[in-house]
């Protein structure tokens, strides 16, 4: 383990027999106690290296999350070699909730949370609210958490995904489906859906080789690939959207600042009243569908 050790954190090659073996035998108690401010440097220089920007608070986090020297030395390693924070730690800070993330997960992305936003201005307590592509179910219990009270169905094609969102919104009293977008809700639903969210992928299929490595090698490309045009799966929820929401209900779906006027004429295309809004500081864009209320 002491060699080990020297490997993977060089600042134990400056420090004597005595001491590595002194850590060693501290194991089993909290590591937070014992690392000092040299050990810390090397971890965030290491992290930095590696790409990571925010070095200094993963290292925190890491720090934290770990109770052993190995552990932290797995971990460590797991993070410089690709691995996203969010699945090592379990978890994921999102609308400041903690959602939990299990590995092989889509990762909430901080600018979803105008997605969430958005849904919340256009709702109220005791919605009916949809969450497609559900993958942790962040959106829909950032929205249920925010609103206070809501009728909730999250659905996911994947089945990690799904597992992963039973944990997270089940404790809110929602409901979770595995299935093909619309094919698993319950047929009560239809015309009765008041918010409808969809963070469906939208990375064309040729782009995904260039995505960041935690996305491309950790998250399920079911959550990535969008289709030739990364509009593929917009247009199937928006195809069927007016069926499922209520008259005057939304749907809502984030895409990129580059594909919003196509999404915009997809909502279009299919009965749907768009509109178009753009968040400067999360780099955010969500297309707005709502369904007409028919003419007295």
């Amino acid at each position: 383990m002491q060699n080990s050790l020297r490997r993977t954190f060089p600042i134990f090659n400056e420090l004597p027999i005595t001491t590595v073996k002194d850590w060693v035998i501290s194991i089993g108690k909290q590591i937070n106690f014992y690392i000092d401010d040299k050990m810390k440097k090397s971890i965030i220089e290491r992290l930095r290296n590696a790409g990571c920007v925010f070095a200094e608070e993963e290292t925190q986090l890491l720090i934290t999350e770990a109770r052993t020297l190995d552990a932290l030395s797995t971990i460590v390693n797991l993070r410089i070699t690709g691995t996203p924070l969010e699945h090592i730690l379990g978890w994921a800070e999102f609308c400041g909730i903690r959602i939990a993330v299990d590995p092989g997960v889509f990762v909430p992305r901080r600018r979803t949370e105008f997605l969430v936003q958005k849904a919340v201005a256009l709702s109220k307590p005791g919605a009916i609210v949809v969450d497609l592509c559900c993958g942790t179910g962040g959106v829909g219990v950032a929205i249920a958490k925010t609103l206070g009270w809501i009728e909730l169905y999250a659905v996911d094609i994947d089945p990690t995904a799904a597992r992963c969102a039973l944990r997270n919104v089940t404790s809110l009293g929602g409901h979770v489906f595995e299935g093909d977008l619309y094919e698993p809700l319950p047929v009560k639903l239809r015309g009765k859906v008041d918010i409808l969210v969809a963070n469906a992928p939208y990375v064309p299929t040729d782009a995904i080789k260039l995505l960041p490595q935690d996305a491309r090698l950790h998250e399920p490309k079911v959550a990535l690939d969008g289709g030739d045009d990364g509009l593929d799966i917009q247009r199937r929820v928006a195809e069927e959207a007016s069926l499922w929401l209520a008259p005057g209900g939304h749907l809502l779906v984030e895409t990129s600042e580059m594909q919003a006027p196509q999404t915009f004429e997809i909502f279009s295309q299919y009965g749907l009243i768009p509109q178009l809004t753009h968040y400067d500081e999360l780099d955010a864009t969500i297309v707005i569908g709502t369904n007409p209320i028919p003419l007295e």
